[in-house]
């Protein structure tokens, strides 16, 4: 049946900025249908929404994906082989089981083409034909591929009949043409088995039908999954930090935005499943509801078409205070004047905050020697974590004394606004503690190149 699962998945919906989350990708693939057969119910939608174009395709569709099952259980003489069944359910009012589970592919085809367009949807009656079908299935594994192109309009609750399918081992798929006045996406999700995204296909175009048919047919034939290769890759904002073990094969981190997991095997004895996780980190100014992926590349040897999810959470990282910038003032110098006294306007206050006198002392500076200083102020929040608050740069004058003397350095200044504030909780004037460097050095020397 080739791959029947697959998804991505974020630890979090919402994160801080900077904060940590886990990507996790899961994979399930299931044997060749020669040696894993298959009873398929076809539930095909014939109401009166589906003339023309749309029931046309249908037929198209449904039929290659008769001839691709004929074709991978090794079929001979018009009958599917191997042990696998298909049977048509078509519903409008009411649900028809056309055919029973049979191998016989003309007789199905013909029930395909005999179907005709009109009346209302009745999903339920259209589950409850296609269960009944199935009551007596040997196969290893029994799947539903229901067809729809609108709301249910008549009959019961179509959710407890599925839910009943599900919990007895049927895997559903559901396929829905959105271009005849909507669809009912909800319950397409909801009929179909976990995850979503591997089990339902929505598409506006009914011209797509036939291929997504095609589709659908190759990977439930599928000899499981070989040489398979998951290349993903995270947006600029964020950075992959760590890998875990897989649960099968090996994984590698190409730099910094890309993974790639391979898996030499997988489903090729039975059904089996396989997981990876790894963690990324914002790194990035993405802000807001954003998607995690760049892009998630899958290939095989089968040819398995897996087209994982995009998912997305929320980065928040707060709104950026924008002061603008001041209206200039200008004013003239002249002549060898050394001051200039002048209004300089109204200063508007933007926001709170305090100003930092840092002052220290170097000791024991020796005579005609500049020296380089920088000042570095970090603040320290509850969990011991440090936050950037400025960073000065000076060059302190050389002395001219006789011998080395310590330099008093006063008032290098720094603002530190209210809404830099880590302290919790936060409000005016609370506590904060700040953590100093000074890293000092002579930019004078005594050194001499030799002649």
């Amino acid at each position: 049946m080739g791959v029947t699962n697959y998804n991505k998945e974020l630890s979090v919906e919402q994160i801080s900025c900077d904060e940590a989350f886990n990507v996790r990708l899961s994979l399930t693939a299931t044997p060749d249908i020669t040696s894993n057969p298959v009873d398929i119910v076809l539930i095909l939608d014939r109401s009166g929404s589906m003339s023309g174009s749309a029931i046309a395709n249908l037929k198209n569709g449904a039929k290659a994906f008769i001839d691709i099952i004929y074709g991978a259980t090794g079929g001979t003489g018009g009958q599917i082989a191997g042990g696998t069944h298909i049977g048509i359910v078509s519903f409008a009012d009411v649900a028809t089981q056309d055919e029973g589970l049979i191998t016989d592919v003309a007789d199905l085809k013909a029930a395909v083409d005999g179907l005709t367009a009109g009346g209302s949807t009745n999903h339920f009656d259209a589950f409850t034909k296609s269960l009944a079908l199935l009551q007596n299935s040997t196969a290893n594994e029994q799947v539903m591929v229901m067809f729809t192109d609108g709301f249910t309009t008549t009959g019961g609750d179509p959710n407890p009949v599925a839910t009943q399918a599900k919990a007895q081992g049927v895997i559903i798929y559901s396929i829905g043409l959105s271009g005849n006045g909507g669809i009912d996406q909800q319950a397409l999700e909801d009929w179909a088995s976990d995850p979503s995204s591997a089990y339902v296909v929505i598409t506006p175009d009914d011209a797509e039908l036939e291929q997504i048919f095609k589709d659908l047919a190759e990977n439930i034939s599928n000899p499981g999954a070989t040489n398979v290769v998951i290349t993903d890759t995270v947006l600029p904002c964020f950075t992959i930090t760590a890998l875990s073990s897989p649960t099968k094969g090996t994984a590698t981190m190409v730099n910094s935005n890309t993974v790639e997991w391979k898996i030499d095997e997988l489903g090729v004895n039975g059904s089996e499943g396989a997981t990876f996780e790894f963690t990324v980190r914002h790194t990035g100014d993405c802000n807001g509801e954003t998607e995690v992926n760049e892009s998630v590349a899958y290939s095989d040897t089968e040819g398995n078409v897996v087209n994982f999810p995009s998912p997305t959470l929320v980065v928040e990282c707060g709104t950026p205070i924008v002061e603008p910038c001041p209206e200039p003032v200008d004013e003239t110098a002249s002549g060898c004047t050394e001051t200039i006294e002048f209004d300089a306007g109204e200063v508007e206050m933007q926001s709170l905050g305090s100003i930092v006198l840092v002052n220290f002392t170097i000791p024991r500076v020796c005579p005609n020697k500049r020296v380089a200083v920088a000042v570095i102020l970090n603040e320290v929040d509850e969990e011991g974590n440090e936050h950037k608050r400025g960073f000065k740069t000076l060059t302190i004058p050389a002395h001219t004394q006789d011998s080395c003397r310590d330099v008093f350095v006063r008032c290098v200044k720094f603002v530190l606004p209210e809404d830099l504030d880590v302290a919790t909780p936060t409000g005016m004037c609370n506590e904060r503690n700040l953590r100093v460097r000074i890293l000092a050095n002579y930019i004078d020397n005594d050194f001499e190149c030799c002649e």
